[in-house]
C-alpha cells in the first residue's frame, strides 16, 4: 500500500553532497593512477520518504546536479520517473549529453527510482520487474600497483575465502609498455586462483589491437575468459579486430553515457558482452532501454562497478551476465551504507524485505570526507 497522503506525491527536495575517500592502498591500472575516490550522493524527497542515488565522479558533477537537474525535476510527481528523465536530458542540451552530464543524470535517476519504490513499500527490483533473485558477481581489483603478496591475498580471498568463481586483474601496465610484467601477473593470478575459477583481465585501453592479440596469445596457458578494453572503448574497429582474433570474450562500454553509443557499439560487432554502468549511462531509466538495444543484437550486459547501486537493475534485466564487485567501490559502500550485500558463493541477493534499494547512508561516518 502507498503511505497515507501520497496519492500523487510531488518532489519536495533534492539534496546533493560530495565525499572524497582515500584508497586503502595505492591503486592504478594500465592508463591511470589514483589515491582517492569521489562519490556524489543524491537524496530526493517526497511523501515523507527519501530516495538515495550516487555516482563516482568529480565534485563538479554536484554543481551540475544542483544548477541544472534539480530545477528540472523539482515539483514533479514522484511516480513520473520517465518524465523526470526526459526533463533532465532537455536541461543538459546545451551542456552536452555525454560525459559528466550522464553521470549527474544517473545519480538523480537512481535516487528517483529508489524513492518511488520506497513510497510503494516495494523492493526496487520488484518494482522494475524481477527476472532473478540472485545476481552473479566477479571479484575485481588486481591493480598494477599491487605487490605479489597483495595480489595473492586479494585473489585468494575472493576465490578460496568467499568462493567467488571468477576474478579480474588489471594489465596494460605503463600504457602497454610493460608486457613482460603483465604476463607474469597473469601467470601469478592463475596460480593463486587454481584451475577451476575463471580469470578475467582488463587493459583499460592500454594496448594497440595487435598488441592485445599478442598478449592474449602469450598468456595462452592461463586460459583467459574475458578481455576487457584491450583497446579504448571508443575504438570500435580495434575492438572488433581483437574480438575476431581471440577466443576470450571481448568486453567494453563502461564509459558509455547515451543510448546511441551503445547502439553503435553493438552494430559494429565490436564486443561479445556490453559493459553497462548504471552510475554513468543515465541511471535505471536508460539502463533498461540500453539493455533492450543490446538484447536486440543478441548480446548480454555486464554491470560495471557501483555494485550496490546496480544490484536491483541487474536483477530485473533478462540479458544480464554478471556484476563487477569492484574493490574500491565495495570498500566505500560497505563502510558507509547499512544494508550492503554478501558476495559469498559468487552471487549477491537484493534485499527482498526492505523498500527501495534497501540501503541507508551512515551520514555521521561519511561526513568527515565531505568536500565542497
Amino acid at each position: 500500500m502507498r503511505p497515507t497522503g501520497t496519492t500523487d506525491p510531488a518532489l519536495t527536495g533534492l539534496d546533493v553532497s560530495t565525499y572524497t575517500i582515500p584508497t586503502d592502498n595505492s591503486e592504478a591500472d594500465g592508463t591511470f593512477a589514483w589515491d582517492a575516490t569521489t562519490m556524489v550522493v543524491v537524496r530526493t524527497s517526497a511523501g515523507g520518504c527519501e530516495g538515495l542515488g550516487w555516482t563516482y565522479a568529480p565534485p563538479s558533477c554536484a554543481q551540475l546536479i544542483a544548477g541544472l537537474l534539480a530545477p528540472a525535476v523539482s515539483g514533479r510527481s514522484a511516480w513520473d520517473t520517465g518524465g523526470a528523465a526526459q526533463s533532465m536530458l532537455q536541461a543538459v542540451r546545451n551542456s552536452g549529453r555525454s560525459g559528466l552530464a550522464g553521470y549527474a543524470i544517473s545519480a538523480v535517476d537512481c535516487a528517483l527510482w529508489d524513492l518511488k519504490a520506497r513510497l510503494l513499500h516495494l523492493p526496487l527490483y520488484r518494482l522494475l520487474g524481477a527476472v532473478r533473485d540472485e545476481v552473479d558477481i566477479y571479484g575485481s581489483g588486481g591493480f598494477t600497483t599491487y605487490s605479489r603478496q597483495q595480489l595473492q591475498d586479494q585473489l585468494g580471498g575472493w576465490v578460496h575465502g568467499q568462493h567467488i568463481p571468477r576474478v579480474k586483474i588489471k594489465i596494460g601496465q605503463d600504457r602497454g609498455n610493460a608486457i613482460p610484467q603483465d604476463l607474469e601477473r597473469i601467470r601469478q593470478a592463475r596460480t593463486v586462483i587454481g584451475d577451476d575459477a575463471e580469470l578475467f583481465v582488463d587493459a583499460n585501453g592500454a594496448y594497440t589491437a595487435k598488441q592485445a592479440v599478442r598478449v592474449y596469445q602469450a598468456a595462452g596457458d592461463s586460459r583467459l575468459a574475458w578481455f576487457e578494453e584491450p583497446v579504448s572503448s571508443d575504438h570500435l574497429a580495434g575492438l572488433r579486430t581483437v574480438r575476431e582474433a581471440i577466443a576470450a570474450d571481448v568486453a567494453a562500454g563502461e564509459y558509455g553515457t547515451d543510448l546511441f553509443y551503445f547502439e553503435r557499439l553493438c552494430r559494429a560487432e565490436a564486443v561479445d558482452c556490453v559493459q553497462l554502468d548504471v552510475s554513468r549511462c543515465g541511471g535505471i531509466t536508460q539502463w533498461l532501454r540500453i539493455a533492450a538495444v543490446v538484447a536486440a543484437h543478441g548480446l548480454q550486459v555486464s554491470g560495471h562497478c557501483a555494485p550496490h547501486l546496480s544490484a536491483h537493475a541487474a536483477a530485473a534485466t533478462e540479458n544480464f551476465r554478471h556484476l563487477e564487485w569492484f574493490h574500491d567501490h565495495v570498500r566505500i559502500e560497505q563502510t558507509f551504507f547499512d544494508g550492503t550485500l554478501d558476495p559469498t558463493g559468487g552471487a549477491i541477493i537484493p534485499d527482498k524485505h526492505s523498500p527501495g534499494n534497501g540501503l541507508t547512508i551512515r551520514t555521521s561516518d561519511i561526513e568527515k570526507y565531505r568536500v565542497g
